[in-house]
């Protein structure tokens, strides 16, 4: 019989730098100690709205894109590092991915062994039960799903 390694799973993560995103790690974080799985934190970019609806008015500059893209990946690694310091305790992996936030934490978690969301993020209403990113998540993803509720909700 030929030993072959074992695959570690994953746990995806979003993480937007919110508070409720920040806890959501910090429960995947100790979530993976228990499992011996690879965190993955997960944050989304796009363009806004109006560069793709009226081109003409204001059209994006050329380093829009990278610009945008860096913003997020810097606003990601400083998340990560506040929360889970600089040495965590598992192995943790960033990844950025130009979309919406739902269907990026979706696609990152498509092989993922468990996806981990706070219940609010950065936007919408304060007031609601759940935020939309966790609820579309809750609805359409392909693995088991952790809705991290705040201290206070």
């Amino acid at each position: 019989m030929i030993d072959q390694p074992e695959e570690r799973g994953r746990i995806v993560v979003g993480v937007d730098g919110s508070d409720s995103s920040k806890q959501a790690l910090r429960w995947a974080v100790r979530q993976a100690k228990l499992t011996g799985d690879v965190v993955e934190a997960v944050t989304a970019w796009n363009l806004p709205p109006f560069h793709l609806s009226v081109p003409r008015w204001l059209p994006p500059e050329t380093g829009d894109e990278a610009a945008l893209e860096s913003q997020a990946r810097t606003g990601l690694a400083a998340a990560v590092e506040e929360t889970v310091g600089s040495q965590p305790p598992v192995e943790v992996r960033t990844a950025v991915w130009n979309g919406t936030a739902a269907t990026a934490l979706l696609d990152a978690a498509r092989d993922a062994s468990l996806l981990v969301v706070g219940s609010r993020g950065l936007g919408g209403f304060s007031g609601l039960l759940l935020g939309s990113v966790a609820q579309h998540c809750t609805q359409y993803a392909a693995c088991p799903v952790v809705v991290i509720r705040g201290s206070g909700q």
